[in-house]
């Protein structure tokens, strides 16, 4: 006789930045419910996220999206085995209050807590579309980190390539200011990109040097002073070619990198992951580049649901989950950690 094996829900919690969500997720796969109440509009006017402003949001409407969270995947709190929240990193006064909600949801109701790192959680949105084949290799590209990240299982990674200045997000916003683009800008500038050509030839930064790391202030300093100087001598420029020469110099580089990691590391899964994973272009390339490997050396290839690339508690699950298979529960003591780093696998597989 065989015994049927238990669901395992978790709620978890996501306020990181500039959306609130919570999400019910069952057995680290299976999205049962997901709310995500966005701020966008409300930063729109100032350029990006003023954290005081997204803090006093996600104080508003965590409460009623908890409980909407719970109504959509018809469970009640007997039904769920765990909370999860993100801790870190991301902006403090934002991350409180998910922590701060998940831990008083913790204590009134005693079901134990997990605290995820918001990036292992942007990585993690892949195992909610596929199965992820261990070692694996993750890009993950937002607006405040671009990394290569290794995996040695699901709950041990280590960053090896990681970025000195700019991340690649950070720089589709800053020089979407410069054309007009309203925040957040990488979206449109994807869509410019692709009803333009690279005319103007701006830098491969670290392209070819021998680690993984990025830089992307040189390209952004080259895009605003190329706009700025054609101002000054009353210069149109096509807006259309500077978005695709500004996305193939990212491109080109993320690329590249990531190509040479794989061949070194010969992953068996390859993850896109973060909010810039949504770009099209990246998307199409990295597929092209990954199909064009003989079959040993060809990874399978994982791109999260274009919902899932932002920020959201669904990934934030199912990372937890991992965690809660392996018993790593946090206390009352668990505190928001705005610098927080991936777990770090010293014996990293190759």
């Amino acid at each position: 006789m065989t015994t049927k094996k238990k669901n395992v829900r978790i709620l978890a919690f996501e306020s990181s930045c500039d959306e609130t969500s919570t999400a019910v997720i069952k057995n680290g796969r299976e999205i049962e419910s997901l709310i995500v109440a966005t701020q966008i509009k409300s930063h729109q006017r100032f350029g990006g996220v003023v954290p005081e402003v997204a803090s006093r949001h996600h104080i508003e409407v965590i409460t009623q999206i908890t409980k909407e969270a719970l109504a959509e995947a018809k469970v009640n709190w007997d039904d769920i085995d765990a909370i999860a929240v993100t801790y870190g990193p991301g902006l403090a006064g934002a991350l409180l209050v998910g922590v701060s909600a998940a831990k008083a949801t913790s204590m009134a109701t005693g079901i134990p807590l997990i605290g995820v790192d918001h990036i292992m959680g942007h990585i993690m949105a892949a195992q909610l579309k596929d199965e992820i084949e261990y070692p694996a290799l993750a890009l993950q590209v937002s607006g405040g980190h671009t990394e290569i990240v290794l995996l040695k299982d699901p709950t041990h990674f280590e960053i090896i390539g990681d970025t000195r200045d700019d991340a690649a997000g950070e720089a589709y916003d800053k020089i979407g200011r410069v054309l007009g683009v309203n925040y957040p800008a990488g979206k449109t500038i994807d869509e410019w990109a692709h009803k333009g050509k690279d005319t103007f030839n701006f830098p491969r930064a670290m392209m070819e040097d021998d680690d993984y790391d990025f830089s992307f202030s040189g390209l952004k300093s080259a895009f605003i002073n190329t706009c700025h100087h054609a101002d000054q001598i009353h210069q149109e420029l096509n807006k259309y070619d500077l978005a695709a020469s500004f996305q193939a110099s990212v491109i080109d580089v993320l690329a590249h990198k990531t190509m040479r990691a794989i061949k070194e590391y010969q992953p068996k899964t390859f993850i896109l992951g973060g909010g810039v994973a949504a770009n099209q272009g990246l998307r199409d390339r990295l597929n092209q580049e990954i199909n064009k490997l003989p079959a040993e050396q060809k990874p399978k290839v994982i791109l999260p649901e274009l919902k899932l690339c932002g920020d959201n508690a669904a990934m934030i699950g199912a990372a937890a989950y991992n965690l809660y298979k392996e018993g790593k529960f946090s206390d009352e003591h668990l505190n928001a950690d705005p610098s927080l780093e991936l777990p770090y696998a010293e014996h990293m597989l190759k």
